[in-house]
């Protein structure tokens, strides 16, 4: 028995931001080449730290078995990636989580653009090779990278070449390997033990961990999450990118080699870091929007078919 509850003020189409926050600006530079562009943007750097990066990348590159190998990246095409933030609770659980965060990126270099999109992690759909219809979230749970990709890879009638996935415990080592973030809140609220008021504020890492965490005192619920996550991100970015971050490379690579994963070669990652750099410039947000609906006493997000073919014509015309 399935039935409805409004969610208008989260749901309603009309109301939707045509652009989401900026959050997302460098969500992508931050997950996907993180590794090396934060690390290795000036020349002289490169050459002293190729080895130091190198040998991280080794270490976080782990192949998915079962899905089909992808040259893209070699052959200089365009790609697409899934990035996931996975939640892993605190320090010392043993499960593997769930998908806390999912954004799919097509970077195109022919027409120098990235589009990232975001997949709200209530959104149901049938989780492929586990013949259940749940939250998408829970895809990685069951199956790890593969079922992630080959549920996403269903449900937008796309084939993703890669991953890259980020537990989010390292987001506070990743602030704090580059002295905090500035983060502006929306509005004041608690969480974790925090109080965060409302307006601009510097955020350490345990702190910037709460910040990203909560979601049920946020009008825009889990949207409103990803808004936080992302800008979290993008300080994380923000810092790397700098001088100040160059300084710091040795505790943002301690930070990322035990909480980054990826399906990417080394080699593939400094092919994205040097032959793909004009595709970050100019950088596309967009949201697959639901509707919230209750089935069985569980909340989710339910994606309308005309929502699903925008998205999915989107990621059509940028991977070609």
């Amino acid at each position: 028995m399935e039935t409805r509850k409004s969610r208008s003020e989260q749901n309603n189409k009309s109301n939707k931001p045509k652009k989401k926050m900026s959050g997302l600006k460098k969500t992508l530079i931050a997950l996907a080449t993180v590794l090396v562009i934060c690390l290795a943007g000036a020349g002289i750097f490169f050459a002293k730290t190729y080895f130091d990066v190198k040998n991280v990348a080794e270490k976080m590159s782990v192949p998915v078995e079962g899905r089909p190998e992808s040259v893209k990246v070699k052959e200089g095409d365009p790609f697409s990636v899934l990035l996931l933030g996975i939640d892993t609770g605190d320090f010392g659980r043993n499960d593997v989580g769930r998908s806390d965060t999912m954004l799919v990126a097509t970077v195109n270099p022919r027409e120098k653009k990235t589009t990232l999109i975001s997949v709200p992690r209530d959104t149901r759909t049938e989780i492929i090779g586990h013949d259940t219809t749940e939250k998408i979230a829970h895809a990685y749970a069951h199956g790890q990278e593969k079922m992630a990709m080959d549920t996403v890879d269903n449900l937008l009638d796309m084939q993703l070449d890669h991953y890259i996935w980020i537990n989010m415990m390292g987001f506070e080592g990743l602030v704090n390997a580059v002295d905090g973030v500035d983060v502006d809140n929306k509005f004041e609220f608690e969480q974790d033990g925090f109080k965060f008021k409302k307006g601009p504020q510097s955020l350490n890492g345990e702190e910037a961990l709460a910040y990203t965490r909560m979601r049920y005192e946020d009008p825009n619920g889990d949207y409103g999450r990803q808004v936080r996550q992302q800008e979290v991100i993008e300080g994380i970015a923000d810092k790397a990118l700098s001088l100040g971050g160059v300084k710091h490379y040795k505790a943002i690579l301690k930070a990322i080699e035990d909480n980054m994963k990826t399906d990417l070669e080394p080699d593939e990652m400094f092919e994205i870091a040097l032959n793909y750099r004009d595709s970050f410039q100019n950088i596309e947000d967009e949201t697959l929007y639901g509707e919230g609906v209750w089935i069985d006493d569980v909340s989710y997000q339910e994606i309308p078919d005309d929502e699903l073919v925008r998205v999915q014509n989107i990621i059509k015309g940028q991977v070609k």
